[in-house]
């Protein structure tokens, strides 16, 4: 598997979000990332939702720790990669957003929409997504850890059946107590 902490990532765009995956591209690039573009001609991407399942295999078969999606809003290749197991997507719009979806959601692909995200705030958003990871910034808060760690098994493991065979409730929760939040704490 490539690794963030390798410097490896993938990345895909509809029409719609070619213009910003690219420039985010060259500027993870000059960064020193090694960067695998599913859609390098803009004239031949795939519709979004198609470009998403093509991110989402990357990580489902493990080639891939993290991917980077674009379109024009963000939500249509989300929902797509979404489908894929073993993703966890986000849509972001701004830059706390995207450092929370992996530190705090641990999510491995971020999906940002070129007709709200100018460029320098996609890089941005990039940066904080790829160069952190789950935890980071909440070491302090008792509990933290554990409380999100369920609540991504939990998706990871989801069966609707079981669940709906369960009265619409989650077969054998595990708990975690969350301790005060710490002071400072700004997201």
């Amino acid at each position: 598997m490539r690794l963030t902490s390798d410097r490896h990532v993938v990345v895909g765009a509809d029409f719609a979000g070619f213009p910003l995956k690219e420039a985010v591209k060259e500027h993870l690039e000059a960064r020193g990332w090694t960067v695998r573009d599913l859609t390098p001609v803009q004239a031949e991407a795939p519709m979004y939702h198609r470009v998403g399942f093509m991110l989402g295999a990357q990580i489902a078969e493990r080639e891939y720790e993290k991917a980077l999606a674009f379109c024009g809003s963000g939500m249509g290749i989300h929902v797509a990669a979404s489908k894929v197991p073993h993703v966890h997507a986000a849509v972001c719009e701004t830059l706390p957003a995207a450092k929370r979806a992996t530190t705090a959601n641990n999510c491995n692909l971020l999906a940002m929409g070129a007709f709200f995200t100018g460029p320098r705030l996609g890089k941005a958003m990039a940066e904080a997504f790829l160069e952190h990871g789950f935890g980071d910034g909440y070491e302090a808060w008792e509990g933290f850890d554990e409380y999100h760690q369920i609540g991504f098994d939990e998706c990871e493991s989801f069966d609707y059946e079981a669940y709906r065979a369960n009265n619409f409730q989650v077969v054998d929760p595990r708990e975690a107590q969350l301790g005060p939040e710490p002071r400072g704490l700004a997201f």
